[in-house]
């Protein structure tokens, strides 16, 4: 019971970790809430009343934003990538600049990180990390600034023969940044009055990027305010509806693992009954002796009863020590390292999860203390 208890505990805080760490990496890119269009790409700005829209309680910054497919090439090099324009609000929103202990760059690499160059007013760009290294690209050298070029598909576009498809834009390159795999090989940002330019768009947007006030509001009343005043002809999500299957999947694991850890303590348990049948068996003559001494048979019960509990409890105590101690050594001096990043893997505490564990493993061991016991003392009360 003491393993199947340490594992359950070290289980769970290994899902709590790693959804903690999905969390950062899909939440610090993805804005708190978007708001598109609900039909079609792209909607007018003229029909949103931003001075109602920005008082709106609980939005803390927003950014209105310009999102398209775009084919990139660097030299003889070319890959899609999607290109994403955005105000200077949405930097300050994802921690663009955000630092680890040491000083280094967690997010803006290899350059300045800002969409604009402030000596010469040159707008540039800030490319994914994995788009960078398969565009052979460097942008560490802000006296040298690699370019690339844009190829934006025109919209509504009959083809005829010497007519290109595509409008196309040189970009300059003011850094790279690092969140997760999918940001890395897909996002270029660029200040969205370049992107407006390059697809020909005058008030066409198709997100509204709204960063939310976490101090007091959570993302959920923040959107439903923001659905009232907008109307339906706009579509409101949360970061958690946008990754809805990552987090849906995760919680399903975490499920999973807690029914099957359950079932395997239930099978443990037989134990518990075997140990208190044998007893029971072996201290037959001693009841005897003591009932013939006024030991009633609810005594008896109440005995066997306590016996049960204490061993299962016994267990329970120190597969909670043993399975928090491990997750502490590994929170502290990890452990286990994750291959390829080489981090350590991830645990986080969860106070629900401990009373959940001592709920669960509480009502089994009563559970199966209490009916073998019932069952064996009425057995010899009919012999």
């Amino acid at each position: 019971m003491a393993v199947i208890t340490a594992a359950l505990v070290i289980l769970l805080s290994a899902f709590n970790g790693m959804e903690t760490m999905i969390q950062s990496i899909y939440s610090e890119f993805d804005s708190d809430i978007s708001v598109t269009a609900s039909k079609g790409k792209t909607f007018n700005e003229n029909q949103i009343d931003w001075i109602k829209f920005s008082q709106i309680e609980g939005i803390n910054s927003f950014s209105k934003a310009v999102e398209e497919i775009v084919v990139v090439r660097h030299e003889k090099k070319w890959v899609n990538a999607s290109l994403l324009g955005v105000e200077r609000n949405f930097l300050g929103a994802i921690n663009l600049n955000k630092t680890n202990e040491q000083g280094e760059f967690l997010h803006s690499v290899y350059g300045e990180g800002k969409l604009f160059d402030t000596e010469t007013n040159q707008p540039l760009g800030i490319i994914g990390g994995g788009l960078m290294q398969k565009l052979d690209l460097s942008v560490s050298d802000p006296n040298d600034r690699e370019s690339i070029l844009i190829y934006a598909p025109k919209r509504n576009l009959k083809l005829r023969p010497g007519k290109t498809p595509f409008y196309t834009e040189r970009m300059f390159l003011g850094g790279a940044m690092n969140y997760n795999r999918e940001i890395n090989d897909e996002k270029i940002l660029w200040p969205l009055k370049n992107v407006r330019e390059l697809l020909r768009y005058e008030n066409e947007l198709t997100h509204i990027l709204v960063d939310v006030d976490a101090s007091g509001f959570k993302n959920d009343e923040v959107k439903e305010k923001m659905s009232l005043a907008l109307g339906p002809n706009f579509k409101v999500k949360t970061n958690f509806e946008k990754n809805e299957l990552i987090f849906q999947t995760s919680k399903s694991e975490r499920m999973v693992v807690i029914v099957i850890m359950i079932f395997i303590f239930i099978l443990a348990s037989f134990n518990l009954i075997a140990s208190l049948t044998m007893l029971y068996l072996e201290k037959k003559d001693n009841m005897a002796t003591l009932k013939s001494m006024g030991l009633t048979d609810k005594n008896v019960f109440q005995i066997f009863l306590f016996e049960g509990l204490l061993i299962s409890g016994t267990g329970m105590f120190f597969g909670l020590f043993f399975g928090y101690t491990i997750c502490f050594i590994q929170l502290y001096f990890p452990l286990i390292i994750i291959p390829g990043p080489n981090i350590p893997f991830p645990v986080a505490f969860s106070f629900a999860d401990f009373l959940l564990i001592i709920a669960a493993l509480s009502i089994l061991s009563f559970s199966f203390s209490y009916f073998p016991v019932r069952v064996l003392t009425q057995i010899n009360r009919k012999v």
